[in-house]
């Protein structure tokens, strides 16, 4: 048979992929009880993490409008800033507060992600589309809108994830995060479900971002704004849609250049169970340090020794370390790190302050801790190896554990028990023992830029389901805006 000459173009109806996030995105009703309270746990927690996170300059130096000055009369606001910016420049701006200490939410599967980085496009739209709504003498949203939201980009991103990992092939989580919020920021702008299909083709038309930035010896700060620009993008693509931009109905399964074909190598998404509310439900919280997640109940395992080696570092031979496999292929490392972002990234780094000050903080990420010389020596006396069964628990559907094991080994031949830990705090396993700790840490990432009186205002309100849940969207984001941005540099 000889060469083909002619390409067939007849549009074929859309992939039924984009079908099904469009049709599920575009339901009224959905979420249960624990869903919606979990939600609600969520948004705090993701709104306190962006505000701790306008301590550092770092990232407060990608805020605000690209002219500065620039003041859009009805747009979206900047939670901890006096920022009023059009909806897709704010998804960046809250997408990228949100994400920046890596301490907001977490889903692990075979792909995994931060699924509250979907607020960036969520609380974007939903404040701008209020404040739209109020300019025309119409009811804004309310926070129970969000929350409802929120359990859909959770349950998009989350389950597209529980089988496909696109780390495998090099690309980046936030691929996840861009098609969630597609979907969701063009339900909020009142688009049609054939508008919801045809905007998530053009999402997953962008391809995937590679996870370079994530890993040795390229490890930067991008990884901290990357969701932030994968919910700004989704916002663009939502708004350009509304506004008549097509489709591509096959832009998943068309040969050669459909994204199964020139990004999956030839293989097609696992949508392993219906689309519901199980994310939510059993969503992750980094509830007692900012750490990489796989890396969490190591942390713990070593605050817990803490108190037996802090003055016998000096007789240490050996510190064994036991992971699942994710952790040894992302987050274990030698040799110098450079920044902030590729010591959060550093099993050995985390696991050495946790042995050293019994606790793990944003700021111990900075220069001028990590100048501490103890730290690369405990380093180098670590061993990392997988341990088969934490492996296999961690990929249990009915477990989702994300084990780690400590145990230190001295010169004169004693050593410490072997300390394991299964299942981090933030777990729903451990949930009512994490829920009082949610709250406490929510109240002092608050108190790092409001008074006190806001401080008990904010979280009085977090503290009742049905009065946040009757809030409209741009009462609560007002409660955040201060009038200018607070520059604190890390000491």
């Amino acid at each position: 048979m000889g060469l083909q000459t002619v390409d067939e173009n007849t549009r074929p109806a859309p992939d039924k992929e984009l079908v099904a996030i469009a049709n599920y995105a575009a339901q009224e009703n959905v979420g249960s009880e624990l869903a919606f309270t979990t939600a609600r746990y969520c948004l705090m927690d993701a709104l306190g993490c962006g505000i701790l996170a306008l301590q550092y300059p770092a990232c407060t130096k990608l805020l605000g409008p690209i002219v500065p000055g620039t003041i859009v009369p009805i747009g979206a606001r900047v939670p901890g800033t006096d920022y009023l910016l059009d909806p897709i420049l704010a998804a960046f701006n809250i997408g990228t507060i949100v994400r920046w200490l890596d301490f907001n939410d977490t889903w692990l599967a075979a792909e995994w992600g931060h699924p509250s980085d979907n607020l960036g496009a969520i609380l974007a739209v939903a404040d701008y589309i209020s404040r739209k709504k109020i300019a025309q003498k119409q009811q804004p949203l309310l926070v129970k809108d969000i929350l409802a939201a929120m359990i859909k980009a959770h349950e998009i991103q989350g389950v597209l994830a529980l089988e496909n990992g696109f780390n495998r092939l090099g690309f980046d989580h936030v691929l996840l995060v861009k098609i969630a919020s597609t979907a969701i920021a063009t339900y909020l702008l009142g688009g049609t479900r054939e508008q919801i299909t045809n905007a998530l083709s053009q999402a997953w038309l962008d391809g995937a971002a590679l996870r370079t930035y994530r890993h040795a010896p390229n490890t930067g700060s991008r990884k901290s704004w990357a969701a932030g620009d994968a919910t700004s993008r989704a916002t663009r693509l939502a708004w350009m849609t509304l506004q008549g931009e097509s489709g591509y109905p096959s832009a998943l399964t068309a040969k050669k250049w459909g994204f199964y074909d020139a990004v999956m190598k030839g293989e097609s998404l696992r949508i392993p169970r219906e689309f519901d509310s199980y994310v939510m439900e059993n969503v992750l919280f980094k509830i007692s340090f900012p750490a990489e997640f796989h890396a969490q109940t190591a942390v713990e395992c070593a605050i817990k020794l803490h108190p037996q080696i802090i003055s016998k570092l000096d007789q240490i031979e050996k510190i064994m370390l036991t992971t699942q496999e994710s952790a040894v292929r992302i987050i274990s490392k030698s040799g110098p790190l450079h920044n902030p972002a590729d010591r959060d990234h550093c099993l050995q780094y985390m696991v050495a302050v946790g042995l050293l000050e019994g606790d793990l903080k944003a700021d111990h990420y900075e220069n001028d801790y990590a100048n501490d010389p103890r730290i690369d020596k405990l380093r180098e006396k670590m061993i990392v190896e997988e341990d088969k069964q934490f492996t296999k628990d961690y990929l249990d559907p009915e477990k989702r554990s994300i084990a780690n094991s400590i145990q230190i080994f001295f010169k004169d031949g004693s050593s410490t028990e072997k300390v394991v830990v299964e299942y981090p705090v933030g777990h729903r396993r451990r949930r009512e023992e994490g829920i009082p700790l949610m709250y406490n840490k929510f109240e002092e990432n608050m108190k790092t830029h409001y008074p006190a009186g806001k401080v008990h205002e904010l979280l009085a309100l977090f503290k009742d389901q049905q009065a946040l849940e009757k809030m409209p969207v741009n009462e609560l984001m007002d409660l955040f805006a201060v009038s200018h941005l607070k520059q604190v540099v890390t000491k």
